[in-house]
């Protein structure tokens, strides 16, 4: 994985620029998309540079320019703190004249940069974080979660295992808004389907030792470990459920966001059979693999969804930019809100008044060593859960300015 060589610098922002030559050559003003990510820390296999990649497969695809002006593209890396990450946003919008921001994963981070960009009355495209908020009580009127929320993995995940039998859960959850949100979101299912919840446990994220909460969990007799968290405390989770014996016990481990780097990482001998909900998988169709290839091309990894996530995004707002000839929000928005998104992440997405780009989610389970064939070729579709049933309707959301239907 290629690093932006700046993990050392801890105290401050890093911010990068990127332009091709013949762009910077340009006399018209050029427009800024700036990607805020992970660049350098335990996020970054999942976000960093491939988000950034993506964004600039989405740059090409609508020609290098939009409506005549280059286009050029900033990277952030927020070294997962809320106070770099607002620095970052702060002076991209106020002294860079950057017109949005693209993914911001880590749901703190993500709050703090929506709460700057509803201030300003800037576009902030989210693609990494998962907290509903951002959709809810935090919405902001120049706003899109375009990925997932805590919603649609619960109502993936939660509940085909409720469904499979799993009806008692116990939650071991990363201690910060996503995790919380999460671990709310899947208790709501859980419950709502006719199971219980025994208890749950939080620990620090990215923590050293998870073998005191894992312990808690094996006591608590529950049927079924409930992941809420991600990355690095999701695969340790995983991997101590065996070491422990909590799968010899006959517990069930319930992973609430797993990505394709996980299952890799972790090995498909450890995560074979788990579930998981996802808005994008690389071999589900010819769009998805045509676009994998070029992503694979370029980062010898295939696309997540949030990858797939960030370029659908970009790929939107710059469409949108050239239908509507101008780079003001409310235009652009309308824009995006009035026409489907249809592109290799999906093929029926549709961007509401509250911020949240309704799209299908996939229920996955994942292979068994004999079922692979490659590397990469690690899960296969259990059913495709449509977007009416994955996303709460607009009457549900609790984002006060957006219009009950």
């Amino acid at each position: 994985m290629r690093k932006s060589g700046t993990s050392a610098l801890l105290a401050m922002p890093v911010i990068l620029g990127l332009m091709t030559g013949a762009l910077a050559q340009s006399a018209s003003p050029p427009l800024k998309i700036g990607v805020l990510t992970d660049m350098s820390g335990p996020f970054s296999d999942i976000v960093g540079a491939g988000s950034v990649e993506a964004a600039r497969l989405a740059l090409e695809d609508a020609g290098g320019t939009v409506g005549g002006r280059p286009v050029e593209i900033l990277v952030g890396d927020h070294q997962n703190k809320p106070d770099i990450g607002s620095q970052i946003a702060r002076r991209w919008y106020d002294l860079d004249g950057v017109d949005a921001i693209a993914d911001v994963p880590v749901s703190s981070i993500a709050l703090a940069v929506q709460s700057i960009a509803r201030e300003r009355n800037k576009v902030v495209l989210f693609s990494g974080p998962g907290t509903d908020r951002l959709s809810n009580e935090d919405c902001a009127p120049y706003s899109a979660q375009w990925s997932y929320d805590t919603n649609t993995l619960a109502r993936g995940t939660a509940s085909a295992v409720v469904a499979g039998g799993g009806k008692n859960w116990f939650f071991l959850t990363s201690d910060y808004a996503f995790g919380h949100s999460l671990e709310e979101a899947a208790a709501r299912v859980v419950k709502s389907t006719g199971g219980q919840v025994s208890g749950a446990v939080r620990h620090p994220m990215n923590a050293s030792d998870l073998s005191a909460f894992l312990v808690q969990a094996q006591s608590s007799k529950a049927q079924v470990l409930g992941l809420a968290n991600v990355g690095p405390d999701l695969r340790n989770a995983v991997k101590g459920a065996g070491e422990f014996g909590l799968l010899a016990g006959g517990q069930k481990v319930a992973a609430l966001l797993m990505f394709d780097s996980d299952v890799v990482s972790m090995g498909l001998e450890t995560a074979k059979g788990l579930n998981l909900t996802t808005a994008f998988y690389w071999d589900l169709n010819d769009d998805t693999r045509a676009f994998s290839k070029r992503f694979f091309e370029r980062r010898n990894a295939m696309p997540n969804m949030i990858h797939a996530g960030v370029y659908s995004a970009v790929r939107h707002y710059l469409k949108a930019i050239e239908a509507t000839g101008s780079t003001a929000p409310d235009q652009v928005f309308a824009w995006m809100r009035a026409n489907p998104v249809k592109d290799a992440f999906t093929q029926n997405g549709r961007l509401r008044e509250d911020g949240a780009m309704v799209h299908d989610m996939f229920l996955m389970e994942v292979k068994s060593p004999a079922e692979s064939k490659s590397k990469w070729d690690i899960l296969k579709l259990v059913r495709k859960v449509d977007g009416n049933e994955a996303y709460p309707t607009l009457a549900e959301s609790r984002c006060k300015t957006a219009p009950k239907p």
